[in-house]
């Protein structure tokens, strides 16, 4: 099974196309990526903290549930160029947040803008973003598309369901 991202981009992305990525992040994911950023605010680690501040629980780095775009751009080959975030609600544990990216404008030579948005379970906006890059064109367009005929050997992402 190929990757749908994968396979729309070798046939060529269009404006006002949609793409939905799904991901829970787990508590061990959040101290990872603190671990890698060097980002221990409290926040992320204190309960005491998180009560003093109103949530109901420890929540997952901003960024690292802003960094569903990187499952979109790494498959679909968007080299970014500009990103802007907007972090409405926290994010829990074991959450599933769903990542909507629309394609809002498409040139000739591959520049394109886009909008994410993240909900969370009940549905809420927990994130927005707006996004600049290149998609690929031409020779690399035609690459992609030999590398999803011949199964995306490099990719482990292959096989796995998506919602595309």
């Amino acid at each position: 099974m190929g990757i749908p991202l994968r396979q729309a981009a070798a046939r060529g992305l269009k404006a006002g196309e949609r793409f939905r990525i799904r991901r829970t992040f787990s508590e061990e994911e959040t101290r990872a990526f603190g671990d890698l950023t060097r980002d221990y605010n409290p926040v992320h680690y204190d309960s005491g903290w998180c009560d003093a501040k109103g949530f109901r629980g420890r929540i997952c780095h901003g960024l690292l549930a802003g960094s569903m775009i990187c499952e979109f751009g790494g498959q679909v080959g968007w080299l970014a160029s500009a990103m802007s975030f907007r972090f409405l609600r926290p994010v829990y544990f074991g959450e599933e947040l769903c990542c909507t990216i629309t394609i809002t404008r498409l040139a000739e030579d591959g520049r394109a803008e886009a909008e994410a948005e993240w909900t969370n379970p009940e549905g809420e906006r927990v994130l927005t973003a707006q996004l600049k890059g290149r998609l690929p064109r031409g020779a690399e367009r035609e690459l992609l598309s030999r590398i999803v005929a011949a199964g995306d050997p490099d990719n482990p992402l292959r096989g796995r369901a998506s919602d595309g």
